[in-house]
């Protein structure tokens, strides 16, 4: 072997770290972990749920707001003509 020099890429040194990782000791996990996470994760689901109503309630809310609005205002409606002032003492 002379001269020569054995090339490793990157992917076996990737490989060969996580082997190394997997060999190792693991280390302990708290018993009350996965209560806490389900715990989190119900909290989050509630707080999703809770903002999602807030803005469907908003949303009706506004659309129920123009709709009055252009009951009443009727902006589609053309102008009155007020270009000529009224005669008076004919």
């Amino acid at each position: 072997m002379s001269g020569y020099k054995h090339v490793v890429s990157g992917y076996d040194r990737k490989e060969a770290e996580v082997r190394r990782m997997l060999d190792a000791p693991r280390p302990s996990v708290p018993p009350e972990l996965a209560v806490r996470a389900a715990e989190r994760g119900m909290r989050l689901l509630r707080r999703r749920r809770a903002l999602r109503r807030v803005g469907w309630v908003l949303l009706t809310a506004a659309v129920v707001a123009f709709c009055v609005w252009a009951a009443v205002t009727e902006p589609w409606a053309a102008p009155p003509e007020g270009t000529t002032p009224p005669l008076r003492h004919w």
